[in-house]
């Protein structure tokens, strides 16, 4: 059986192939950089199979030959309003916000891990709940949809934070030594994010539809997030999780 790497490499050549080391096993896949592109500029992936369609998936739509609907927002008027900015990059920013604060979670599991204090927060969760809801009416977006897209990314939150537990616990070498403080440091990050996630659940609210086109824009979106933050199996299920509904 074919031995898949848990992590994804992209290389840029404009000759042969990425030099592999002795022993090297892993499986080296050529995408066209765009459709009339010189002979040998090519861009060669190294990933798992569903990861390798994400990312021909997102070549061919950097190339515009493929994603229904989906304008490219260079493609935009330089005076544009921010919400048609947004909405032109699909679902990219929503997800990438979304990815942001599930890296966040890795802060919340080293502050808390090895002490007293719950993964669970009951009084926090709430307030977060809350103040989605009081930003969603003012925006005029859904308020409860909104509410359950905040749940999500909690769940989410909290799936990681688990992991990393289960991971420390089985390797004490691998824990943070570092505590980070959450009043000052991890929650005003978080805060960041829940505003900046209003203005994105606005701008992509025609979008956010049961659409080939949303489950397209979706499916980019997660590819791009997992390739620029370099994401981890645990953390490419929770941003998942944390996203799948957006488009139901």
């Amino acid at each position: 059986m074919q031995r898949w790497p848990s992590t994804m490499s992209i290389h840029s050549a404009s000759v042969g192939t990425p030099a592999l080391g002795k022993g090297d096993d892993r499986e080296i896949v050529h995408i066209p950089l765009s459709p009339n592109a010189e002979k040998g500029k090519s861009m060669y992936v190294n990933a798992p199979c569903s990861s390798l369609l994400r990312v021909a998936l997102s070549s061919l739509m950097f190339c515009g030959m493929a994603v229904v609907g989906v304008t490219p927002a260079a493609a935009a008027p330089a005076a544009a309003a921010p919400t048609q900015t947004l909405s032109r990059e699909g679902l990219t920013p929503l997800v990438g916000l979304a990815a942001e604060r599930i890296l966040l979670a890795d802060k919340v599991a080293a502050a808390k891990f090895g002490t007293s204090t719950p993964i669970e927060d009951p009084v926090r969760e709430r307030q977060v709940l809350d103040r989605a809801a009081a930003l969603a009416a003012e925006a005029g977006i859904d308020v409860q949809d909104t509410v359950e897209f905040f749940r999500a990314q909690i769940e989410m939150s909290k799936v990681v934070q688990r992991g990393l537990y289960d991971r420390w616990t089985r390797h004490p070498e691998l824990a943070p030594t570092d505590r980070p403080d959450l009043a000052t440091e991890v929650r005003p990050q978080l805060d960041r994010i829940t505003v900046a996630f209003i203005d994105h659940l606005a701008a992509t609210e025609d979008l956010r539809r049961p659409t080939p086109r949303c489950t397209i824009s979706l499916f980019l979106a997660e590819a791009r997030a997992d390739l620029r933050y370099g994401l981890d199996r645990l953390h490419e299920r929770a941003l998942h999780g944390a996203v799948e509904r957006l488009c139901t």
